[in-house]
């Protein structure tokens, strides 16, 4: 790879060490808060700059992404979810990557293949050669044949160090015995090393992210067309209808009679002798993870490798599949119904409440694949993976510790139960359901000494660091100093 570097390049090479500044302070010095939304502003402000007169494909789907990029980096500043703080830390990058490299793509390129992943880790892995190319190149320029005169000066300036060190090494010892205020000052110089070892180790940091955002987005003004599909490509691979069909119909026979055999026990209401509420939620979890794994696995399979199959056989691997769809849905509103029979018995949980969304999310994803089973034309990964981001990116946004605390408070004015010792664990959110429960029954037991504790100890909510600034956090620890216990 030849390199042409213009003056706008290292123009754009000073704004990437900037933004890579930001990005080492943003996510190393402290924790995350406001710090990461910070970072995509500039970074996207940056990439925008340099691309200003590129002419963008698939903007729509382009901006669906940035909307869901911009409301997770928000998440870390508004709320204080222990699991999304974690996911988006590999979630939020890797949408990044897919976005630039979805708008830079051949306008023709269709994102929806799986094509278009080998593209996306081609192009990130042509950014990475790029970025070690261009340090070799950097390297070249400073070479002694390019200015033999300043590598003659710093050659002697090394000797000079180096036939000094023995004469410094008996000084300094015979000057140290001599004055105890000079030994206490060089005593001191092991701390200042250990400070320009953690410098240094910052300014590996940012040379990654500079080298990082550089390489990968020069790679990206590069034109690619490389890994584009032939339109009308043959298919290459698929499954006989009637090993299918005989399949499908197995399957459909299992679920059938299971269904028939245990509808009551489903749709009861109550519990079979000898099982408990926790039992009951788990075996109906467990049939979603089957849902999950096995019937959709099996379903989106068989509609991609039975597209060569006509006539009455494909009417009959259509029917089989829609009874599978619909035993689908049986199993999953019975394990619906069984998570909100325990809810009801042991009260609201972030994990409980979670896969109630995603079941859900589920039941949307079948009724869509039961369209697809009779609308061929109609794609499946297109939608999988539009749902998939807009269902990630509202429970970021929705606040689930928030609705787990207002559920199990409304509960408590039904029932009179809550678990207190969960709330105070769950979050600040958690916490701050306890002041409102607090408020309203000062006398819960033990409640005023979870608060009494967290009141001592509020000054951890406070950084004073702007980048772990967090707005739940800080409206936590204005609450406990108010609070009059």
């Amino acid at each position: 790879m030849e390199l042409k570097i213009e003056k706008i390049d290292w123009l754009f090479l000073l704004m990437c060490l900037l933004v890579g500044v930001v990005a080492e302070e943003a996510f190393f010095m402290y924790q995350i808060g406001i710090s990461y939304f910070v970072f995509i502003v500039l970074f996207y402000a940056l990439f925008f700059y340099r691309f200003r007169s590129f002419s963008f494909s698939h903007q729509r789907l382009g901006y669906l992404i940035l909307i869901a990029i911009w409301l997770l980096a928000i998440g870390y500043y508004l709320y204080d979810s222990i699991l999304f703080y974690t996911l988006n830390i590999l979630v939020i990058p890797t949408l990044v990557i897919f976005h630039l490299a979805l708008i830079t793509s051949p306008k023709k390129m269709e994102w929806s293949k799986l094509s278009f992943i080998f593209y996306m880790i081609l192009r990130f892995i042509a950014g990475v050669r790029y970025s070690a190319i261009f340090t070799k190149y950097i390297g070249r320029l400073f070479k002694p044949s390019h200015n033999k005169k300043q590598y003659d000066v710093w050659k002697k300036i090394l000797i000079g160090i180096i036939i000094s060190v023995p004469f410094l090494f008996i000084i300094l010892n015979l000057l140290m015995s001599a004055d105890a205020q000079f030994a206490r000052l060089l005593s001191n110089i092991p701390n200042f090393i250990n400070i320009r070892v953690d410098y240094i180790f910052r300014l590996v940091v940012i040379l990654i992210y500079t080298f990082g955002f550089f390489g990968f987005m020069q790679v990206l003004l590069q034109k690619n067309t490389s890994i584009l599909e032939k339109k009308d490509s043959p298919q290459t691979f698929g499954v006989d209808g009637i090993i299918s069909l005989t399949m499908l119909l197995l399957l459909d026979l299992v679920y059938v009679l299971f269904v028939a055999v245990q509808f009551k026990y489903f749709f009861s209401g109550t519990l079979n002798e000898g099982f408990t509420y926790a039992e009951y939620a788990r075996r109906g979890f467990f049939e979603l993870l089957f849902v999950t794994l096995i019937n959709l696995t099996v379903i989106t399979t068989v509609i991609q490798l039975t597209k060569k199959v006509q006539g009455y056989l494909k009417k009959a691997i259509r029917m089989a599949l829609t009874v599978l769809v619909f035993s689908s849905g049986v199993l999953l509103i019975s394990a619906f119904m069984r998570m909100t029979m325990y809810e009801d018995a042991y009260g609201f949980t972030f994990t409980r409440v979670l896969v109630h969304s995603f079941m859900i999310f589920l039941m949307v994803i079948l009724a869509y694949t039961f369209a697809k089973i009779w609308i061929e034309k109609l794609s499946l990964f297109h939608f999988y993976f539009i749902v998939s981001l807009l269902y990630y990116a509202g429970m970021n946004i929705v606040n689930f510790d928030k609705f787990v605390v207002e559920r199990n408070i409304d509960r408590f004015e039904t029932t009179g139960k809550i678990d207190i010792n969960y709330l105070n664990n769950l979050s600040a959110t958690g916490v701050l359901g306890l002041i409102e429960l607090y408020e309203k029954n000062p006398d819960f037991p033990g409640l005023a000494e979870l608060l009494k504790e967290r009141q001592a100890n509020k000054e951890y909510l406070i950084s004073e660091s702007w980048q772990s600034h967090n707005l739940t956090r800080h409206k936590l620890y204005l609450k406990l100093g108010e609070l009059d216990l």
